[in-house]
């Protein structure tokens, strides 16, 4: 096997609908306790937000992308419309808001147990963003192999963009994090469901943890509407769940974790652009999960992403006979 089997597909058109934000982040030895305050040894500011960092790592790995979000200027905005025009992406259905600040996020990171975090997210201009933003944006959701949302920014917004995508054939992409109340109208819109663990619960209302446990939470779901659920549950890999087909678990690529800040945009920006390139399920899910083996071992988030060529010979295998 060589490198080729991960080159692009032709053409793979995305839309990303989604959030945007300034990341301030500090590393310490470990994450604090409830009331502890802990010396970092490292702070920096970067882009980010999940819509963002998943349009970075769908055009990282050769995916045309349009980018529709809304973007506080007031402070931080042009430095981070400026990271996504760098990047290559079309940000045609961007729009700017010069009295708000953007989203932003404070996220911390302990380097003791594999990079593990915690973030509190602040929406600022994300919160802002209409269904008629999305709605100037018609002509490049309806041209998209896929259109990809996540729940940082308002439902109407995101209900709007899947309205369109699936008039123009596009397959639709909800990423539900953080979990919301989800109507079944805009489940009935979704081919593919991406959650983890515990966003799988709460959106299902079931308790069970175990692997059985999640496949019934994807099976709820199912039968709201969402065509395939993929329930990511980190070290042990991939839940994928398809309407008519024996749920599949996919292992995780193993890695020495430094940083996983970020590991779910990148795994979701893979698969994404494998669906646009036309490969099967399981196919793009791997080529989402060797994407994020890679930046789980770099620090940061964006610039912890790989490019497409940077996908390693050991992986091009199991992705090809995924």
């Amino acid at each position: 096997m060589n490198r080729s089997q991960f080159s692009a597909g032709a053409a793979a058109r995305v839309v990303v609908i989604g959030s945007i934000n300034m990341d301030m982040v500090a590393h310490a030895h470990r994450l604090p306790g409830a009331g502890e305050t802990l010396a970092g040894d490292d702070f920096v500011m970067a882009p980010g937000g999940k819509g963002a960092n998943q349009a970075v790592a769908a055009a990282r790995l050769g995916a045309n992308v349009d980018f529709i979000a809304r973007i506080g200027t007031r402070q931080y905005g042009a430095e981070l419309l400026a990271s996504l025009q760098a990047e290559g992406i079309a940000c045609a259905g961007v729009q700017t808001d010069a009295t708000a600040l953007p989203g932003i996020a404070v996220i911390m990171v302990g380097r003791e147990g594999g990079g593990e975090n915690a973030i509190v997210y602040v929406p600022g201009s994300n919160a802002q963003l209409s269904a008629a933003d999305v709605s100037g944006s018609a002509a490049a959701l309806q041209n998209a192999a896929v259109v990809v949302a996540q729940t940082e920014v308002p439902l109407a917004a995101i209900q709007q963009g899947f309205e369109l995508a699936r008039a123009g054939g596009a397959v639709t992409v909800l990423n539900a994090a953080p979990a919301l109340p989800l109507s079944d109208g805009l489940l009935a819109l979704v081919d593919w469901l991406v959650v983890n663990e515990t966003e799988a619960l709460q959106l299902s209302g079931l308790q069970d943890t175990s692997v059985e446990g999640l496949r019934a939470a994807a099976q709820v779901l199912q039968l709201r509407g969402v065509k395939q659920v993929l329930v990511t549950l980190g070290a042990e890999g991939v839940l994928l769940c398809s309407a008519g087909q024996a749920a599949q678990q996919l292992p995780a690529f193993v890695v020495d974790a430094v940083d996983t800040v970020g590991a779910g945009d990148t795994f979701v920006g893979g698969l994404v652009t494998g669906l646009a390139e036309g490969r099967s399920a399981a196919n793009a899910v791997r080529l989402g999960q060797a994407a994020a083996s890679i930046a789980v071992a770099r620090c940061g988030v964006q610039s912890a992403m790989p490019l497409r060529a940077e996908l390693p010979q050991e992986f091009a295998a199991q992705v090809a006979s995924a």
